[in-house]
């Protein structure tokens, strides 16, 4: 009875890190460029102590590999902003000073002069930050290229500002970093920029992609879920009450 407890215990707080998953899939149903990210995967962790080393139980993986699924393109017309193509990613410089990567493409340009997207995040280009004269009005073309006109003159040579960083994830499995961006699951690339697919790197100006989270599906998920820890919970509550009939039946009359 200890070890169907042990195990039902176990399964539920493994679980947790499902629940987090939906939920946060959940919260960021309308968040422009979010993805959603595979099922958790399941391992197998040996227990270790005294007696026959045969006690296996089985352990949720935490490694949400980002769904690169394209969501929803919606237009804006504004200039600035880009809807990534297939299963390009963007490439932003983090809090911390490392490389992430990103779908979202609300781009605008800060009081500094540099290019950022709606939540603050610098955009990087090939050569790094990408400065913007002031007064310019900014273009950015399908392969990444940021050029930018005087407003006085828009039919003048434009200014070449720079490349943005796209790459090409479609052979390079990405994981969700602590604060939101992608990074890719390779541990030495961790933090840094990887080298790009061979599939060619493109975006849509003057558009914006929504999430990938199937709204429906994130419900049933968290449906199921719900189901299934209840279920256990049972399963917790019933082996206590036979646990306690087992030790009733156990004492010495009196």
């Amino acid at each position: 009875m200890d070890k169907l407890a042990f195990t039902a215990l176990a399964s539920i707080d493994n679980e947790s890190n499902v629940r987090a998953q939906i939920t946060n899939s959940l919260a960021n149903v309308s968040t422009i460029g979010f993805k959603d990210s595979f099922s958790l995967a399941e391992q197998s962790i040996q227990i270790e102590g005294e007696g026959i080393n045969s006690r296996v139980l089985p352990r949720m993986a935490k490694q949400e590999v980002i769904n690169l699924r394209p969501g929803a393109v919606n237009m804006t017309g504004n200039i600035m902003d880009v809807a990534l193509n297939d299963k390009t990613v963007l490439g932003v410089q983090a809090d911390n000073g490392e490389v992430g990567f990103t779908r979202r493409g609300d781009l605008r340009v800060s009081a500094t002069g540099l290019i950022e997207n709606a939540v603050g995040q610098l955009i990087l280009g090939e050569n790094g930050p990408i400065s913007v004269p002031p007064g310019q009005l900014v273009s950015i073309g399908p392969d990444g290229s940021v050029t930018s006109k005087s407003p006085s003159d828009p039919e003048g040579t434009s200014l070449n500002l720079g490349q943005l960083m796209l790459r090409d994830a479609s052979e390079m499995p990405l994981i969700r970093r602590a604060d939101g961006l992608f990074q890719p699951l390779t541990g030495e690339l961790r933090g840094r920029d990887f080298p790009t697919g061979p599939n060619s790197v493109s975006l849509q100006s003057g558009a914006l992609e929504g999430s990938n989270v199937n709204p429906v599906e994130a419900m049933v998920k968290m449906m199921d879920f719900n189901r299934a820890f209840e279920s256990k919970i049972k399963i917790i509550s019933e082996i206590k009450s036979i646990d306690e009939s087992g030790s009733s039946m156990m004492r010495l009359p009196q």
